[in-house]
């Protein structure tokens, strides 16, 4: 899920080749209709908008590519073959497009016509990367990062590739431990939401990677299995995408990731 404006695109697993759009004008998420995407796969594990260049972003883990989607009337289509299986999708503060692949544990950034602008291959124990994010004005990167028999953890990654610092261990339910983390948001004083999915929790690390609180949800239901992220800053609205039932929760009024509950 992302957005751009009031429009809210989702993008579900059991009908991937057509991107929902919602209007949320007046708050009250009306599905307006469809984007088809011609040929996008069943796997389809990053959906990103990019107001600068007016386009939506999805990355297709079955076919090994990206999707990009204008946003006019003709919601003219391209595509791109990227690295082995694209997960999280992200757009940094030069408007290209970064794509994590998770089999061959890439960072590559792409203009937003898909010219090749730079590979950086995470160091080998970075095992399975799902969301990685650049931070603004740096060539710094956060990755989370939930390897099956290692380390839990989101890195903050050199351009080199090496992990200069972590927060997180073995997977487990303790503060200092997520169970495979996986989207990504920044507040702008630097602040890291990051969804904890199998522990069902949104944690609040510091920019230094050396401290967390949990941010609490007060949701109709529970929290379970958050997987994916979008926070729109100029709105202050947190999105919330759910793996287990593909529920969608909507944070309004969210100026910054300070709270513990929202």
């Amino acid at each position: 899920m992302t957005s751009l404006g009031e429009d809210v695109f989702i993008l579900r697993a059991y009908n991937p080749q057509k991107i929902e759009v919602y209007d949320n004008k007046n708050k009250t998420f009306t599905l307006q209709g469809h984007i088809t995407v011609p040929g996008l796969g069943d796997a389809c594990y990053g959906l990103v908008a990019c107001s600068y260049n007016k386009c939506l972003y999805a990355s297709d883990n079955g076919n090994d590519s990206v999707h990009r989607v204008e946003l006019s009337r003709s919601n003219a289509v391209m595509k791109w073959s990227v690295a082995r299986y694209p997960r999280g999708l992200s757009v940094n503060s030069e408007h290209n497009l970064i794509v994590l692949s998770a089999d061959e544990s890439k960072l590559q950034i792409f203009t937003t016509h898909g010219t090749l602008l730079q590979t950086i291959q995470l160091q080998a124990n970075v095992e399975y990367a799902w969301h990685a994010v650049q931070l603004p004005n740096t060539s710094q990167f956060l990755v989370s990062d939930s390897g099956v028999n290692s380390l839990h953890r989101l890195c903050l990654v050199g351009a080199d590739g090496a992990v200069v610092r972590s927060y997180g261990r073995r997977a487990g339910s303790e503060l200092m431990q997520m169970n495979c983390p996986g989207g990504l948001a920044i507040d702008r004083e630097g602040r890291v939401l990051v969804t904890d999915t199998f522990n069902d929790r949104l944690l609040v690390i510091d920019q230094s990677l050396s401290s967390a609180h949990e941010m609490t949800v007060s949701v109709d239901g529970d929290l379970k299995c958050p997987r994916s992220l979008w926070y729109d800053q100029s709105r202050r609205r947190l999105y919330i995408g759910k793996w287990d039932d593909g529920r969608v929760i909507v944070i309004g009024n969210l100026e910054d990731f300070t709270a513990t509950q929202v």
